[in-house]
């Protein structure tokens, strides 16, 4: 495709050529000699020229359309599969609005490649082809011609730093922007019930405000400089028509080859303009790739040159070993200090404890959400850090407090790992988080579509949903964060009761703040700022009376 099109412009530009010469003899042949006949062949010729390139521009136009667009797919599915490479700790320090404004950069990069590149090479081989033949018609006004496009270029140039910085701001405060949007929709179900509208609006009128600013600045900016490229383009076009007018008058040119000439001139200008555009095309085009390659150059999630294991160990106990840890940017105070927990394989772990305590953060370290400062996580007598993340997630089930429900059919909701999900799997999730009866209460069953674009869900259901997915995946560890916080007591107790019978054989590893959800787990560690204070099972800690007991009495009335 690419060889095609610049077969089409170098007959574009060829054709372009032809013209001047004809123009020339209309007047020079045609006319002083008043032959009609001969002015009727030659614009006749200039016709099927003019049918000719606008043939050839709208073959271009579509070959231009076929590769624009596979170099915009090959950008974005490049960037997306970065962006699925990368740790799950990077999108809790990015905006959506910097990763959307990131992707809409892309857009600039394939007008540069696709567009500004293609027909510059071609309007210089123009400018070559055309300033050849000026010269040969008069070495003076080619050289006038000569000294304005450099100072043309240097005027452009001077600019292209100031433009630069504009850039980066106009960028930052658009990705701000987006992300203000983006939360706008969202977040309007709560802008309304807190009567909050009139705030909300304002924030973003401040933005655009901020927006408008930088786009008064890259206008005035962009005044300046085509003010310069003008007066320098139009004195220069004065010039040479008065010199070549001089030239006739002087006998050293024809009036056909004046008129030649202030053709090619023409025809000179509009590379030089087209050049300008490529100038600050490419700026914007390496501007957005030195921005798509700062999360091009981050560190994948399993970065290449490290080996990791594919296969869990044997032993699928999991121990955690004088771990301590701090999310970035979060503070001095680590949220773990000094954690050592012994998680036996097919056994039920609960995790409590106040909020805050650093119960849901153990489980997104067990996730491997981050990587802990200090300290280890060994399955078996294996490192988790040397197991593969796709192998050791395949084998999670996992159900978190923000669990995420797709714009998608409630079947493949539930098995969003599989492209055709297997019926006897399914059957069994359904049955297991007893969500039989919402997908009775629907139209169209499973084929239900739900999520934003859906039929909405209530809290509890999409708890069940959630639940279900991490039963249908069959996994050999189970991790669940508040899994049930939202159900009714009568579905909780349903659900329990098919889970007790689905975790046997299992690692199971429950957060919870209802303890009638951890009461039946082998072994329960209570959290207290970032530490253990104690750890047993149910029986163990109420005999304790300490904090546990406290914590559950009012739940299990266990009485004083």
């Amino acid at each position: 495709m690419v060889l095609q099109l610049i077969f089409g412009l170098a007959i574009g530009t060829l054709l372009q050529l032809v013209t001047p010469l004809l123009t020339q003899s209309i007047v020079d042949i045609g006319i002083n000699n008043r032959n009609l006949n001969f002015i009727y062949l030659v614009i006749i010729a200039q016709a099927m020229l003019i049918i000719g390139r606008v043939s050839v521009d709208f073959i271009r136009s579509w070959i231009l359309l076929h590769i624009s667009s596979r170099v915009n797919i090959s950008i974005l599915t490049d960037f997306l599969i970065k962006l699925m490479k990368l740790p799950i700790s990077f999108f809790d320090s990015k905006m959506t609005g910097d990763i959307m404004q990131r992707m809409s950069d892309q857009q600039r990069i394939e007008n540069f490649l696709t567009g500004s590149t293609l027909n510059t090479i071609f309007s210089m081989l123009s400018l070559v082809v055309f300033s050849v033949v000026l010269a040969y018609y008069n070495v003076t006004i080619f050289l006038v011609f000569l000294t304005s496009s450099i100072l043309y270029l240097g005027w452009i140039l001077v600019f292209l730093k100031r433009r630069r910085e504009i850039n980066y701001k106009s960028f930052e405060i658009s990705s701000k922007n987006q992300s203000n949007i983006v939360q706008l929709i969202t977040g309007m179900q709560e802008i309304k019930l807190n009567n909050c509208e009139q705030q909300k609006r304002w924030e973003w009128e401040h933005l655009q405000a901020r927006l408008f600013k930088f786009n008064v600045k890259n206008l005035a900016l962009s005044q300046y400089q085509q003010g310069g490229s003008t007066f320098i383009n139009e004195s220069t076009n004065l010039l040479i028509t008065l010199l070549s007018a001089k030239a006739v008058i002087d006998g050293n040119l024809t009036l056909g080859s004046m008129v030649a000439v202030q053709y090619m001139v023409g025809q000179l200008n509009s590379p030089i303009q087209l050049f300008l555009s490529f100038i600050q095309g490419f700026q914007d085009a390496k501007i957005s790739l030195e921005r798509l390659s700062e999360i091009h150059e981050l560190d994948d999630e399993e970065p290449i040159d490290k080996e990791f294991n594919h296969e869990l160990p044997n032993n699928l106990s999991v121990s955690i070993n004088n771990l301590t840890f701090k999310y970035p940017g979060a503070g001095s105070e680590p949220v773990l200090q000094n954690i050592n927990i012994q998680i036996p394989q097919g056994k039920t772990t609960a995790i409590v404890g106040m909020s805050g305590s650093g119960k849901t953060t153990i489980l997104k370290l067990l996730l491997r959400f981050y990587e802990p400062q200090k300290g280890e996580i060994k399955i078996g007598d294996q490192a988790l850090g040397n197991i593969s993340f796709k192998t050791w997630r395949s084998s999670c089930g996992t159900v978190m407090q923000d669990g995420f429900i797709f714009s998608d059919t409630i079947e493949r909701n539930i098995a969003v790992g599989d492209e055709t999900a297997d019926k006897q799997k399914l059957r069994n999730a359904i049955k297991i988080a007893n969500i039989q009866d919402l997908i009775d209460g629907l139209p169209l069953g499973l084929n239900t579509k739900i999520g934003a674009e859906g039929n909405g869900i209530s809290q509890g259901q999409r708890q069940r949903l959630l639940i279900a997915r991490a039963v249908y995946k069959n996994p050999q560890y189970i991790f669940f964060d508040e899994a049930t916080n939202a159900l009714d007591a009568n579905n909780e107790r349903v659900i329990m009761h098919n889970l007790k019978e689905f975790f046997d054989g299992r690692t199971v590893v429950i957060v919870a703040h209802r303890l009638s959800t951890v009461s039946n787990a082998d072994n329960i560690i209570l959290l207290r700022n970032g530490q253990i204070a104690e750890q047993g099972n149910h029986r163990e800690l109420t005999k304790l009376k300490g904090e546990y007991y406290h914590l559950v009495k009012n739940q299990l009335e266990l009485g004083t």
